[in-house]
């Protein structure tokens, strides 16, 4: 557990806060983790396996490090008012319990597993805005076990960019508004390193219990040749993904086909107001307004958000990268098994 840095003697009241104003302006670089919260994440996210869970990060925000020094689960309910009431209450009830025993219990952001690195959803997003509204700086730490399985500890800090998110709290995510931030769909979300740190007592302990011999099962089992489940299950999900794109982008081409009609629409209206605005001149009466607010062909048609489409685009690139990943790893190790049968 990192130890909070000593107080300094002779500064004013003023020169303190001005230091912490200071720090609040420095960006996070490294999100560094004990050891027993990485375990304790793993640990929970495996036993509960396919299922999906979540739990608190605690720890401290020092500087340009968010430290993680501890966390805990959240129970599994059923989504109503009265469990997340429950749920409240059980975060409440544990972080004091955590202080009374001298434990860091600032929470610094959540934890929650994820299924083939499908976490780019709408509701991760709204979990963000919600922890930021109390907490300047919160991460979450995402941990795929089927990923892990292959060999790969899949473990991910991210948070929101802060320009999506001065989009998003403004509604502004809109073509126009989109184009104008330059923000793109591989600027939602940031990845911050992780940095996992122990003690050096268990530093010491973990080298006492390693193992004598070079070789074990585990390093045996990385050379196993079938990959087939794990690229076909990441193919099915892309699939659905390019699926979900699709529709997407069927609602934006039904939008566009909508306006140019309106538009159309708009067009031979102001002819028509015009032609009879000419007679009415000619006749001396004056001419109607150009602009009708009350006829329904003038009233703007709401633009479709672009989030979800910048959702589906971020996950499709995230199977490309786990295959292509995968990919890579077979044909290492089949020249290695060719080059092995040559000799």
């Amino acid at each position: 557990m990192a130890n909070p840095a000593p107080a300094t003697g002779g500064k004013s009241f003023l020169q303190a806060m001005s230091t912490v104003t200071e720090e609040a302006a420095v960006q996070l670089r490294v999100v560094q983790m004990e050891g027993l919260a990485v375990l304790k994440i793993i640990k929970h996210c495996e036993e509960f396996a396919p299922a999906l869970v979540t739990g608190q990060l605690l720890g401290l925000d020092v500087g340009s490090v968010l430290e993680v020094t501890n966390c805990f689960p959240f129970p599994i309910r059923e989504d109503d008012e009265e469990a997340d009431a429950d749920g409240a209450n059980y975060q409440l009830e544990m972080m004091r319990c955590l202080r009374e025993v001298n434990v860091d219990n600032n929470t610094v952001g959540w934890y929650q597993s994820c299924l083939l690195g499908s976490f780019q959803t709408v509701e991760l997003i709204e979990t963000f805005m919600n922890y930021q509204e109390n907490i300047r700086r919160c991460v979450c730490i995402v941990y795929d076990p089927s990923r892990s399985s292959q060999g790969v500890l899949a473990l991910k800090a991210l948070k929101l960019t802060d320009s999506f998110m001065d989009l998003y709290r403004n509604n502004g995510l809109t073509g126009e508004k989109l184009r104008e931030k330059k923000l793109s769909w591989v600027d939602i979300f940031e990845e911050i390193p992780i940095k996992v740190s122990n003690s050096a007592l268990v530093s010491a302990f973990m080298k006492e219990l390693e193992a004598e011999s070079p070789v074990s099962q585990c390093d045996f089992d990385r050379l196993k040749l079938s990959t087939a489940p794990f690229m076909e299950r990441n193919l099915e999900f892309m699939i659905g993904c390019m699926d979900g794109l699709s529709s997407e982008q069927n609602k934006f081409q039904y939008y566009y086909r909508n306006l140019g009609r309106q538009q159309s629409q708009q067009q031979a209206w102001l002819q028509k107001r015009r032609q009879e605005n000419m007679s009415r001149k000619a006749a001396g009466e004056e001419p109607l307004p150009e602009e009708d607010p009350s006829n329904p062909i003038f009233k703007p048609l709401p633009e479709p958000s672009r989030l979800e489409g910048y959702l589906v685009t971020n996950q499709i690139s995230s199977y490309c990268n786990h295959i292509n990943g995968v990919a890579g790893q077979s044909f290492n190790r089949l020249y290695l098994m060719k080059a092995l049968q040559e000799d």
